[in-house]
Order: structure tokens, then sequence, then C-alpha cells
């Protein structure tokens, strides 16, 4: 099989890192022998943090998804794993490609709640809890089911210092688990890989939100219909060519 893992920040030790991990994970969670081509977001914020830039992320994984895929050849990949947590650009990546797209958040929020009633979603950032508690309420996902919670180092410093965060995301995990999250989701692209710093100091399970995103698309069969799209001016051409 062949995948291609879409970065939709601009960093590309985040991308390295992301590659890293999936060619990791995918043995270890008995997935098919799978071919992982990594790709960075051509524009955009280094690291998505605020709403602006999870819009003009959404471009740029149009952009990046008609260069490295194309219209015109679905086949070169089995799926795509949209590798950030904002998932952004998903809806229309999916209404274009035959193939499988696959969100990192919607993607480990499902397999938490396979596993328990009520779950918490922690990822690294602030201004990401507002955001997230948005993304599940669109989703209708109340903080009944879906507890979003964060500590205050971004997803892109949690990664250039997974040690020094753990404390502070096993500290967070444990308050979410004591307002009663049975599972706890690490989110972000970030925290990819952070699961077994974590885990051993909680009573409940930790999800890893690029594992379960592996998951999803390498195990996914369904195949969506494309949806015509009208003519658009004032993009790259390979992504007008995709509209075309």
């Amino acid at each position: 099989m062949r995948l291609l893992l879409l970065n939709g920040n601009t960093d590309p030790a985040i991308t390295d890192l992301l590659a890293a991990r999936a060619a990791e994970a995918i043995p270890r969670l008995g997935l098919p022998a799978t071919e992982v081509v990594p790709a960075t977001a051509p524009f955009g914020a280094r690291y998505i943090s605020t709403r602006a830039a999870v819009a003009v992320a959404g471009h740029a994984v149009l952009a990046a998804l008609a260069e490295h895929v194309g219209a015109d050849n679905p086949q070169g990949y089995d799926a795509v794993v949209i590798a950030c947590f904002g998932e952004p650009g998903i809806d229309a990546a999916r209404e274009i490609l035959p193939i499988p797209v696959v969100g990192m958040a919607e993607a480990s929020i499902a397999a938490a709640l396979a596993l328990a009633p009520r779950i918490a979603l922690l990822t690294g950032g602030a201004l990401w809890v507002p955001m997230l508690e948005e993304f599940c309420l669109v989703r209708g996902l109340g903080p009944d089911r879906v507890l979003v919670c964060g500590v205050a180092p971004t997803g892109d410093m949690i990664a250039r210092d997974p040690d020094g965060a753990a404390t502070l995301l096993v500290d967070a995990a444990r308050a979410a688990v004591a307002d009663g999250a049975g599972a706890v989701v690490l989110g972000g692209a970030g925290l990819a890989g952070i699961g077994p710093r974590v885990a051993p100091h909680l009573g409940v399970p930790v999800l890893d939100s690029l594992d379960c995103a592996l998951v999803a698309a390498l195990r996914r069969a369904a195949v969506t219909a494309r949806v015509p799209q009208a003519p658009v001016v004032g993009v790259s051409e390979a992504l007008r060519r995709w509209f075309a």
C-alpha cells in the first residue's frame, strides 16, 4: 500500500517526526506493509495555532494534494492522512479524491469513544482548546462526551522537548481522568509518539492521534465518488486542473 502523509503545518521537522513515527507505528499496529510518502504544506503557518492559520492551511492542503496526488492520478496512493489536528481542508479533499482521506482528530475521537463514554482531548497550545471544543460541537459532541484540555506549550514546542513536556501532559491528563474521562487522546502532530511517556502514569487508555489516523486510513475500504467542481481562478495550476 501507499500512503500520503500530509503535514498541514509548514515545519519540515514536524514532517520528519511524523514520517518516522508512522514508519514505526505501522508494523506495531499490525497494519499492512505501507510506503509512507511524507509531504509538507507549501505555505501557511509553521505550526498552526489559530483559526486564521487553519483557514490558510485549508488552501495549502488542497494545493499540496493537487501537486502530490493529482485529480487524474489518485491510484498512486491508497489513502491520505492529513497529519494536522485541526484537519484543514479535509471535507474539500474528500469531495474531490476517490480514496480515503483521514484526519487525526476525527479518527482518534472515534477510537477513544469506542473505549469510553466520555473522553479527553489533550493538546498543546491554549488557543486550541476553544477551537477543538467548536470542532467537537459541530460533530454533536459536547463536553459531556469530549472534554478538551490543553497545556501551555504549543505542539511544536512539545515536539522539540517531549521529556520536558511530559510532566505537564501527565498532570493535565490526570485532571481530566479525575473529571470523568475514561480515555485520553494525545492530539496533534507535535505530540505524536509521546504516549509511552504519559500512559504509565494513568489508569485509562492513552491514544496517539497519529496511530488512530493510520489505523483508520489503512483499514478503510470505502471509496467515495468525486463531486463535480466549478472552475476557479487565481490558484496554482495543479489545483486549477483538479477543479477543472
